[in-house]
């Protein structure tokens, strides 16, 4: 049965290569959920993607994904604008938060879910390591401003690394086990 990864993502692709062959088809999902938690955001972000592609493709086993970063309850998403950046990196600086990653696969018949959680600490960030960082380009496309792979902002992590890349390998390798036990 051939795979679809419902994004466009290279850092999920890189990821997804490291379990399974697959094929990519980026959902058009619209992103708005309001009153959830960040795991069930996630969650929900991940089940929308994978069933606006499974609607398309049928015939396949579709997976969906989705990160968010929380801080204190505030659920963090993919920055804006370059302003948006800087006030979330501003705001994690020296702060330990919560990145979630929910997964959802689907096919005919079956489906699985379900999310990871990591616990990042940031290291103290001044103005201009910020300034610095979102001139460079990088926090645009990932939610909190910021990749792990990019270095220098991150003091320790709790979990899993590629949680906080995009796609938490070890569990998404068990909900292919549950799709596929269920044929």
């Amino acid at each position: 049965m051939k795979v679809l990864l419902a994004s466009a993502s290279p850092r999920r692709r890189q990821l997804l290569a490291q379990i399974t062959e697959f094929e990519v088809e980026p959902s058009s999902f619209e992103e708005r959920a309001v009153g959830l938690s960040a795991r069930e955001t996630a969650l929900a972000f991940a089940r929308g993607k994978a069933l606006d592609v499974f609607l398309k493709h049928p015939d396949c086993l579709v997976l969906g994904a989705d990160t968010v970063v929380c801080l204190n309850g505030e659920i963090f998403g993919k920055p804006k604008d370059a302003e948006d950046a800087k006030r979330m990196l501003r705001l994690l600086s020296g702060k330990t938060h919560s990145v979630f990653t929910g997964v959802c696969l689907m096919r005919e018949g079956a489906a699985a879910e379900g999310a990871d959680e990591t616990k990042v600490s940031f290291l103290q960030l001044n103005d201009e390591a910020i300034e610095a960082y979102v001139a460079s380009g990088l926090p645009f496309g990932k939610a909190g401003a910021y990749g792990i792979q990019d270095g220098g902002l991150v003091e320790k992590i709790e979990g899993s690394y590629s949680n906080v890349v995009g796609l938490p390998v070890e569990l998404t390798k068990e909900l292919f086990r549950k799709v596929s036990e269920e044929l």
